[in-house]
């Protein structure tokens, strides 16, 4: 079975497209189907992707609720299941559907949780406060997230060419999901944070290493998505701010933000790179929910 999991991911990446943190997450849930299998199978050999049947997976769904495992996390490992047995489908190994009539549990869709403009600027203004080439650095990554809305990955992806400051209007392109391209408009305040590191902190961090990518650790190496979500914590931490802030927070809160200052919905889909409007619609409740609460905190015998 574990060989045709390898094949269906490197389809995943060479088909499809897929990023690899979806090729990871694949993996993850696919090899724990196959580590169930194996240890049901009464000749202590792993199935074969062709033995993969209905009760299989009932049976690894059902070891899973019994593991406790949250709804959302079922749900995401049945879906990679289905995707699994529709590859094997296509491929020859199975000759009916063994997914068929199973429902995935329905997992409440979490509701974004962005900051308050004010614990933004208390982020924002932390790493200011120290001159370092780290400080300089990470000072421009923050800046530049909440300017433009980007996933972390596509944060952490960026190359000296990405990023395009003159002539005015600069913008910043990157690499979504599916790996489509899509280019987003940079501010004066992110774009000034950006040359400020360019120019004085990064060459410090190279130390004369050769590197494409625009932000880049103190061994002049890229910096990762953990490092990134390192330094985030521990900026909120020093801040003061109560919210729980993950790399995500900060993409909730340029949406949030936009929609409250009158954006559209198609130009906040547009500058998220959602491939569904729907995913987006998301925020306008939370635009809507803060224009309500304004309105009854200035007239409130209107609640």
């Amino acid at each position: 079975m574990r060989d045709r999991i390898e094949a269906f991911l490197q389809y995943l990446s060479a088909e499809r497209g897929s990023s690899k943190n979806t090729i990871d997450a694949y993996r993850n849930d696919l090899s724990g189907l196959a580590a169930f299998a194996n240890n049901g199978s009464t000749n202590g050999h792993s199935p074969d992707a062709s033995q993969i049947d209905r009760t299989l997976i009932l049976n690894f769904i059902g070891d899973l609720n019994r593991r406790s495992y949250a709804k959302a996390t079922v749900a995401r490992k049945v879906a990679a299941v289905k995707s699994f047995c529709a590859f094997l489908i296509d491929h020859g190994d199975l000759t009916s559907n063994p997914t068929a009539q199973i429902d995935s549990p329905r997992a409440p869709k979490p509701v974004p949780k962005p900051m308050s403009i004010e614990e933004v600027d208390l982020l924002l203004a932390e790493p200011r406060k120290h001159g370092s080439p780290e400080a300089i650095r990470d000072a421009s990554m923050l800046q530049l997230m909440y300017a433009t809305g980007m996933r972390v990955t596509e944060l952490v992806s960026l190359n000296l060419d990405s990023v395009h400051l003159s002539p005015a209007p600069a913008y910043v392109r990157c690499v979504g999901k599916g790996a489509k391209e899509r280019t987003i408009p940079v501010h004066n305040e992110a774009v000034a944070s950006i040359e400020h590191y360019l120019d004085d902190a990064r060459g410090l961090l190279l130390k004369s290493r050769p590197q494409i990518a625009l932000f880049v650790n103190r061994r002049g190496e890229r910096l990762t998505r953990q490092g990134f979500w390192l330094i985030l914590r521990n900026y909120a931490l020093a801040a003061g701010i109560a919210t729980h802030v993950t790399p995500h927070t900060l993409r909730h809160s340029f949406a949030t933000h936009l929609l409250r200052g009158g954006a559209s919905v198609r130009d906040v889909q547009e500058l998220l790179g959602h491939a569904n409007v729907s995913t987006t619609q998301v925020y306008t409740q939370l635009a809507d929910d803060h224009l309500r609460e304004v309105y009854e905190n200035v007239h409130p015998r209107a609640r």
